[in-house]
């Protein structure tokens, strides 16, 4: 009879150990799923509202950064039209900000939280592939794009290149005067494809580290 006792529990409490280590692994991935579900979505409103086949989507490119070691670029979109870099932000709640604040706030019921401006973080972006590319593609066809997931809400306004949901395809496609000819769009695709480092999970924690360290120098 005590043996089937404990045997019971010594199988429940294996239960809960084990519910406990999900718990912890979710959290520690939280971040990179929650970021990997925003880059997704983009991914899906290129194949619905970007159908012409000029459009080309490289997704989740960290590049080599000679200042801070790395940079990562959530999608960059190839066109004869411009190139977009684009950064996505998966964020529930109202979002409060301006282009010239460091800082940003978004707020979930009485609770704020406070993110670097996105169009600051772009902008990183924005410097290192035009270093990439510099040889190639003049800086004017380069254009920054922030991209917000629909269950956010905007609370201030919003620069002109700051959009919730699917509404910066409409951006995009109001770029319509061909400025990159095929051929160098193919040597643009070729040499991101080049430079980029390989996709891996050393890759993200190399990223992650370099970011760290540069937090703590701030």
């Amino acid at each position: 009879m005590l043996s089937q006792i404990f045997a019971q529990l010594g199988s429940s409490f294996w239960w809960i150990i084990l519910v406990f280590i999900v718990i912890g692994i979710l959290k520690v991935f939280k971040p990179f799923i929650k970021g990997k579900v925003g880059e997704l979505a983009v991914a899906v409103h290129v194949k619905l509202y970007l159908k012409d086949p000029q459009y080309i989507l490289l997704n989740d490119c960290t590049l080599p950064d000679e200042q801070s070691g790395t940079t990562q670029i959530d999608h960059i979109l190839l066109s004869p039209f411009g190139i977009f870099v684009i950064e996505t932000k998966n964020y529930t709640g109202w979002i409060f900000g301006g282009e010239r604040q460091k800082m940003w706030t978004q707020k979930i019921y009485k609770n704020s939280y406070k993110f670097q401006n996105p169009l600051h973080q772009n902008y990183k972006h924005m410097k290192v592939l035009e270093d990439v590319l510099s040889d190639i593609v003049e800086p004017e066809y380069m254009h920054s794009v922030i991209v917000f997931m629909p269950e956010s809400e905007f609370k201030t306004a919003m620069p002109s290149n700051v959009f919730r949901g699917a509404a910066w395809t409409d951006y995009v496609k109001g770029f319509q005067d061909e400025v990159i000819p095929a051929m160098k769009l193919k040597r643009i695709k070729l040499r991101i494809e080049k430079e980029v480092l390989e996709k891996s999970w050393k890759t993200n924690r190399m990223h992650v580290e370099n970011l760290r360290q540069r937090k703590e120098s701030n």
